[in-house]
């Protein structure tokens, strides 16, 4: 018996987002970078902050980022962006969940969202010590 479930990549023609809505936020003029658009590293941490609400609904615990790959950033986010970021399971193994996450942009004065930024985010469910722990299995949510 395996202790790993595996869920398919959200297949995603790009036109619409994937998974639970998780954070959604405005792009302020102090989250810009030298070149006045917002900062790829403010917009990292959006992601990662809606990744750890999708892991610890999982794993019913804190839990921590210990990997961030396939990152992807398609396109610039400006000032004035409404960003929402979009979490889906990926995969969840004994003590770790991986999530894929997307980050899209509302701009003013357009109806439809723009993809900007993807990637895949592990976190590790932690016990009060800050030691992994292995996630209770009982009735975790995993969306296709």
């Amino acid at each position: 018996m395996t202790d790993i479930q595996a869920v398919p990549a959200p297949l995603n023609a790009e036109t619409e987002p994937c998974g639970d809505l998780c954070i959604r936020t405005l792009a302020m003029p102090a989250d810009t970078n030298a070149n006045g658009d917002i900062f790829g590293g403010w917009l990292l941490s959006q992601m990662d902050i809606g990744g750890g609400v999708l892991a610890s609904k999982i794993a019913k615990s804190r839990t921590v980022t210990v990997a961030i790959e396939a990152m992807n950033f398609r396109k610039a986010v400006y000032v004035g962006d409404l960003v929402s970021v979009h979490a889906n399971p990926v995969r969840i193994g004994r003590t770790s969940v991986t999530v894929h996450l997307e980050a899209w942009v509302l701009r003013r004065k357009e109806k439809l969202s723009i993809l900007v930024t993807d990637g895949n985010f592990t976190y590790v469910s932690i016990d009060e010590q800050g030691h992994p722990q292995v996630i209770q299995r009982d009735d975790v949510p995993v969306s296709a």
